[in-house]
């Protein structure tokens, strides 16, 4: 393994040299990692100037690195603001615009920086004794709030102290009385991830939570999406889980409220929703609190309402009851009278506009994948990504006319490459539902050539294979391998309705299977091109899941398979995984409430008919699917005499993120399908 991901690291930097090549070559693997990334616009107070955050391959390090870069909204004057070796993310503009606060690891831990637009070295702001996770300014400019992870009821200084004793102990025992005892990737110590506030330019933090036994912004994935100050300054609004033992298995997150000085505790404002309360956003005249909210406990893809609040204590009213729809986070307009927000729709993830008066929504971009929307004046400034090609930032009108390209950072990479064709199509799939599906040529296409087909489950299972640039799982990458890449947005999927999401609950191996089946028939039918007898199907979670129950359902079918982080046995995951909300919802219970929610379609029960040639891959420190799913699925296949793999990773969690590691992932899968698909002697 060590000598394996050394030679393909080595290759690596030989490959990724010079982003114009002398003519077009197919798309592959290196190129992907060697994209620039775009994220984190942030529209100047006058609307004139977007800082944005540009993330760079550094392969001598085997990671990614980020500076802060500013252009004007009209597309001229790009420049980057930061050149550092460390990173500089999360790029926020004084209230003056002459400046820009953000985050860098520079000084050696996470703190504040800020830096003039005039010139000059930066200025560290904050020299806090633990990481800075993120912040935002209040709307005058005078205070920061920013999330720590303390040791609840302690100060900065204080779990300083006690994190600095725990390392110094030679003892390495954890102990723990409740779940949850790790998370996504990390084991836990009793720390919470706080919100303190702080004068600016220098001050103390105070935690506005003190005791509180939660983590805000919520962990693993939360950010300053989900906390706000209130328009007086006075207090903060944030998202928070307080849900004591339950935990594991509650999706009960509400918004809370607290006073910046800590004065009195933080008093809860959404008690009487059991969901999922999220994303609060003021409007510009402070009489308005909107946020996104969901209706049924514990169920993590139930529809997101946007529901507005009179500030601070009056009526609510669900604003998008009757948009079949799930909001993500929210951005007014600056009148008032529009919130912007994003979701999946049709496989693809639009932007909308949602009229405060009435609810009524209209797509404002309805192609591609859009994210992090900033209203500013008559426009919007917005990331665009589509399976041609990665983020770069764009303008608008309101109404999505008038749309301009601001940046062009990746276009020299991609004049370089070869792309695959994508095309949408539609077909009749279970219970005669309109099923969507994305396909995407190989590279060089020619119709008079027949090719292999390589068919992307994915995960979730509540997620889609939209049009958009992804940096795992994206079908450029076996485009240009020489594949037919074929994605099926099945029964489950997002953006097709709340309906169509629920349909899988209770019946992961009923209907998803059922589309992906018609879906491949109708791929067959519909592109002659596309070689039936010589497919593969690789998935990785939920994906990887079905890829085990494929293997036991249709046997004969595929010439390959590739499992990725998929669970063999679903009643054991259940007591190996870390959110038991997750399993509960979609299995109807625990398994001993309900065992046959649990063995209804579990791949481990039908090992006896697998046949077909598999590789498994897994992470060490995916504590969503354990490691143990991957080696028991290995063990089966080997002890079946059935070819297969395992490529293990032992820093790596339920995604592969490290450059050299994504090298080696793809080269392995793609060398596993080429094997079994005759690829390699055609």
């Amino acid at each position: 393994m060590r000598l394996a991901s050394a030679v393909a690291f080595l290759t690596a930097c030989l490959t990724v040299t010079s982003p114009v090549a002398a003519s077009p070559r197919p798309f592959d693997v290196r190129d992907l990692i060697a994209f620039e990334r775009l994220s984190e616009p942030a529209v100047s107070p006058d609307g004139r100037q977007v800082v944005f955050t540009v993330s760079t391959l550094d392969l001598a390090a085997n990671k990614r690195r980020s500076d802060l870069w500013v252009i004007g909204t009209d597309g001229r004057g790009l420049r980057p603001l930061t050149r550092h070796p460390d990173n500089d993310t999360s790029g926020t503009w004084t209230r003056d615009g002459r400046a820009v606060y953000f985050l860098s690891n520079r000084s050696g831990s996470s703190q504040v920086w800020k830096l003039s637009l005039d010139g000059g070295e930066a200025q560290q702001l904050t020299t806090l004794p633990l990481d800075v996770g993120s912040f935002v300014l209040s709307p005058d400019g005078t205070t920061m709030a920013l999330s720590m992870e303390v040791f609840p009821g302690t100060t900065a200084e204080e779990t300083r102290k006690r994190l600095d004793a725990m390392a110094s102990n030679p003892a390495t025992g954890k102990a723990y009385e409740q779940l949850f005892f790790r998370h996504w990737d990390a084991w836990k110590d009793g720390r919470r991830r706080h919100v303190f506030v702080m004068p600016l330019p220098s001050g103390a933090p105070v935690d506005i939570m003190q005791a509180m036994d939660a983590d805000a912004p919520p962990k693993p994935f939360g950010g300053r999406s989900e906390y706000a100050f209130t328009p007086d300054g006075r207090a903060i609004v944030f998202s928070a889980r307080d849900a004591g033992r339950a935990e594991a298995w509650s999706t009960n997150f509400d918004l809370f409220v607290a006073p910046i000085d800590a004065s009195t505790p933080p008093r809860n404002l959404t008690q009487a929703n059991p969901a999922w309360d999220a994303h609060p956003s003021f409007s510009p005249d402070g009489k308005t609190l909107a946020y996104a909210a969901m209706a049924r406990a514990g169920y993590e893809a139930d529809r997101f309402r946007v529901v507005l609040r009179t500030w601070p204590d009056g009526a609510e009213r669900v604003l998008t009851e009757a948009w079949d729809r799930s909001a993500g986070a929210l951005a007014w307009s600056p009148d008032g009278k529009t919130l912007f927000t994003t979701s999946d729709d049709l496989g693809n993830h639009a932007l909308f506009a949602i009229d405060v008066a009435s609810g009524r929504v209209r797509t404002v971009v309805g192609k591609g994948h859009v994210t992090e929307p900033q209203p500013t004046g008559g426009r919007l400034v917005y990331l665009l990504a589509t399976l041609r090609g990665p983020a770069e930032l764009y303008s608008s009108r309101t109404d999505g006319s008038d749309a301009r390209r601001i940046t062009r950072i990746n276009d020299e990479r991609l004049a370089a490459l070869r792309l695959g064709e994508p095309e949408q199509f539609t077909f009749k799939g279970a219970n005669g539902d309109t099923v969507y599906a994305w396909i995407v040529k190989p590279a060089g296409f020619d119709p008079g050539e027949k090719y292999p087909v390589a068919m992307l489950i994915h995960g979730g299972p509540q997620g889609s294979f939209g049009d958009q640039f992804h940096y795992r799982w994206n079908p450029q990458t076996y485009a240009g391998r020489g594949y037919a890449a074929l994605m099926i947005d099945f029964h489950g999927s997002t953006g097709y309705g709340q309906a169509f999401t629920d349909a899988i609950n209770g019946d992961w191996g009923g209907k998803p299977l059922e589309d992906l089946k018609l879906g491949l028939a109708a791929a067959l039918e519909r592109y002659p091109w596309m070689d039936g007898t010589r497919v593969a199907a690789l998935g990785g979670s939920y994906g990887g899941y079905m890829v085990n129950w494929i293997a036991g359902q249709m046997p004969d079918r595929f010439r390959a398979l590739v499992t990725h982080a998929g669970n063999l046995d679903e009643r054991f995951a259940y007591y190996a995984t870390e959110e038991l909300w997750f399993p509960e919802w979609e299995h109807g219970g625990t398994p001993w409430d309900n065992p046959d929610g649990f063995t209804k379609h579990n791949p481990i029960d039908y090992v006896k008919h697998w046949r077909t040639p598999t590789l498994v891959i897994h992470g060490a420190k995916d504590y969503r699917v354990v490691e143990t799913g991957g080696f028991a699925t290995f063990t089966a296949l080997q002890r079946r005499g059935i070819p297969s793999k395992l490529l293990y990773f032992p820093d790596e969690n339920h995604w592969i993120l490290k450059p050299a590691n994504s090298i080696l992932w793809h080269d392995t899968v793609l060398d596993w399908l080429d094997r079994w698909t005759g690829l390699e002697s055609h």
